[in-house]
């Protein structure tokens, strides 16, 4: 990996021995950070990239965050074959690509986007299991690492500089096998005053086996239970549910070991459920601010001997529109999944 200004490779000095089956082998380890950014507004997403070292592969195996949540709400490594922008720090709330005020604002990548990490409510780092990383560089379409951060800010603290990052582990020996992330959510909308269920899910359609080992929750403040499953279908057309993961999304937002021990196939359909419960007066609409929502449940999986899933996300449109019973799925686990 190399820094935006094609400089040399400027590891951090810390080094480590870690033992596998196949071998000793040399961790390292990257900084990737805000440059001493001043966000300028209370609600700010802002990205900065990475170029990787397009002569090596590496593998990341494992992400230790620099941030603390009274100044970051959550923090997104994204994978980009090309980045939203050229530039060292961006805007990138906004998914545009026009300037807003006196900053550029851009997607966070400018094609091949993927998510490969993701971190919000003071969550501890993460290590992936043995054997196990990222791949990125040469013979990986991820050229590019970019670090997003939403910032949520008291008033007080806008404009004071900031250097939130991740410390990426890595290796260049080969790994069998390569990790990635795949993403459900929803769009939406919670009435005023109501208990709401945003569902999503979706089959897999590539030949491949992925092997599911962490899952991450997010909402905003509405959320209380983030469920996610593995759905299959028996002969008679009944739906076998398989609890992946379930937690309080307002605990810290980390990646947790996935509850069932489980491979997931062509033909095998992911699902996830937030439940949100608002007192509010109004009704809160899916969206980037802090005031607005969010349901996501992240499955953290590895595949061995080849390569990640080629779709990264499974985005439906939410309620009023979507709910499992609507595309056909059934014997829902209807309280299992709104209940801790």
């Amino acid at each position: 990996m190399v820094g935006w200004r094609g400089l040399l490779p400027c590891w951090l000095a810390l080094w480590a021995l870690a033992a596998g089956p196949a071998g000793a082998y040399k961790l390292e380890t990257y900084s990737i950070a805000m440059p001493n950014v001043r966000p300028s507004s209370e609600e700010l997403y802002l990205c900065t990239p990475i170029k990787v070292d397009s002569q090596k592969s590496y593998y990341i195996v494992g992400f230790e965050p620099n941030a603390t949540m009274h100044t970051a709400h959550h923090m997104l490594l994204f994978g980009c074959t090309s980045p939203g922008s050229k530039l060292p720090v961006w805007n990138c709330g906004e998914m545009s690509k026009a300037s807003s005020g006196e900053m550029t604002s851009a997607s966070p990548c400018g094609s091949g986007t993927q998510i490969i990490y993701a971190w919000a409510l003071d969550a501890p780092k993460l290590e992936l299991p043995e054997d196990v990383g990222f791949q990125v560089g040469k013979d990986s379409n991820i050229k590019y690492l970019v670090l997003q951060v939403h910032y949520h800010l008291a008033p007080e603290k806008v404009g004071l500089p900031d250097s939130s990052g991740l410390f990426l582990h890595f290796t260049e020996r080969p790994l069998p096998k390569l990790a990635g992330v795949y993403l459900l959510g929803t769009s939406g909308s919670i009435g005023p005053r109501t208990t709401e269920h945003m569902e999503t899910s979706c089959q897999i359609d590539e030949d491949k086996v992925i092997h599911p080992f962490a899952y991450r929750t997010h909402t905003h403040k509405l959320g209380k239970v983030v469920s996610g499953y593995k759905v299959e279908v028996d002969r008679s057309g009944k739906n076998k549910w398989t609890l992946l993961g379930k937690r309080d999304p307002m605990t810290p937002q980390m990646f947790y070991p996935i509850e069932s021990k489980v491979t997931v196939r062509k033909g095998d359909t992911l699902a996830a459920r937030c439940t949100m419960v608002s007192d509010r007066d109004f009704t809160t609409q899916i969206g980037m601010t802090f005031n607005d929502e969010m349901c996501n449940f992240y499955i953290m999986y590895y595949v061995e001997n080849g390569t990640p899933l080629s779709s990264k996300y499974c985005f439906t449109p939410g309620p009023p529109s979507y709910y499992w019973n609507h595309v056909g799925l059934n014997n829902i686990p209807d309280r299992e999944a709104s209940l801790l």
